[in-house]
């Protein structure tokens, strides 16, 4: 399993694509066959089929042959590294101001 930093750089490198972020959009929703994935982009097939295997090799998305068509899925938990490396670049500042919004809530339930 390549460590933390590695698999966050993967990941970054795969989303800095505008059609690759639009991929894992689509298939956030759910899963589909690269016919489909394929449809709304102005490129020929090899040329998509080289912005699914970045995302693959980053680990973002998996993908299955049956038969001639192959489908897509978003890896679940692909972008936990993401967000993990995003939380930990919060600064102090934002958790204190976390810890106010969460003390207004709670006093402003008392009151009522």
């Amino acid at each position: 399993m390549p460590n933390y930093h590695d698999q966050l750089d993967g990941v970054l490198r795969a989303l800095a694509d505008p059609t690759r972020r639009a991929v894992v959009e689509r298939l956030a929703k759910a899963p589909a066959v690269v016919s489909e994935l394929a449809e709304p982009f102005a490129m020929a097939l090899p040329s998509f089929l080289q912005h699914l295997r970045v995302l693959e090799d980053a680990g973002v998305i998996t993908s299955e042959k049956h038969g001639r068509v192959r489908t897509v899925t978003l890896r679940p938990g692909a972008l936990d590294v993401l967000h993990l490396w995003l939380g930990e670049q919060r600064t102090p500042a934002e958790h204190q101001a976390d810890r106010l919004g969460i003390h207004l809530i709670r006093t402003t339930e008392k009151e009522h």
